[in-house]
């Protein structure tokens, strides 16, 4: 205990809060949104399904608005780089959101409050809590500032590798491509995804990650290089 009479959990909140530049009228929508399932019912899931639909929507109005001349497919090629797990999970790391998750003591002792996974979904309850706490506007000056630098030094819309795969497949009249779990394997808080791409008269390629998503994007790459290596 503090000679103030604030305890440890205190000061690391009134700390992060300082980080994340939003003081939370009512401090339980923080402990709500920093709650992992592994410590029962009263976790960030819910706040999280929230956060995740307000942050989409204040990136949208920022890609609007910032880039003016845009079409449609390339504001969401900026959008779903904005959106994405890992600049969730690296956000989160920049404000060291590990250091103050709630989780039970078998998920911290494993690394769960380190994974990708789990920080992105905290980052969105936070946003999440911030619109149940004072509602959008502050959430638009949070997100504004915590993404700025990514939405402002993006010149181009970013392409990701399985965009860039199923384009290489369409110019050449091939179908598009086809991704299958192979393999999922570790255990819950840490699982591990196996997946295979297929594409016409093209030897399939294997790869892993975190998630499905990620493992697709890797394998998508993979193959990316194998063609441009064969092509060279």
């Amino acid at each position: 205990m503090h000679l103030d009479g604030q305890s440890e959990r205190d000061v690391a909140l009134a700390v992060f809060q300082d980080r994340l530049g939003y003081h939370f009228t009512n401090p339980e929508y923080l402990e709500r949104a920093l709650t992992h399932s592994s410590r029962g019912v009263e976790n960030y899931e819910r706040l999280e399904f929230l956060g995740d639909r307000v942050l989409g929507l204040v990136i949208a109005e920022i890609l609007y608005r910032t880039f003016p001349f845009e079409k449609e497919g390339s504001l969401a090629r900026r959008h779903s780089a904005l959106a994405c797990t890992e600049t969730l999970a690296k956000t989160a790391r920049d404000l060291d959101i590990p250091t103050v998750v709630i989780a039970s003591s078998a998920e911290l002792a494993s690394g769960g409050n380190k994974q990708d996974n789990l920080l992105a979904d905290c980052m969105e309850a936070i946003i999440g809590a911030i619109f149940i706490d004072k509602g959008y506007v502050p959430c638009q000056e949070v997100i504004t500032s915590l993404w700025g630098d990514k939405i402002y030094t993006l010149s181009q819309p970013p392409v990701d590798s399985k965009t860039a795969l199923q384009e290489w497949a369409q110019a050449r009249g091939l179908p598009i491509p086809v991704y299958e779990i192979v393999e999922r394997s570790g255990p819950d808080h840490a699982p591990q995804f196996k997946i295979r791409v297929t594409l016409k008269d093209i030897e399939p390629m294997e790869s892993t990650g975190s998630s499905r998503r990620v493992a697709e994007k890797t394998v998508a790459q993979v193959m990316l290089d194998k063609l441009n290596s064969e092509k060279t």
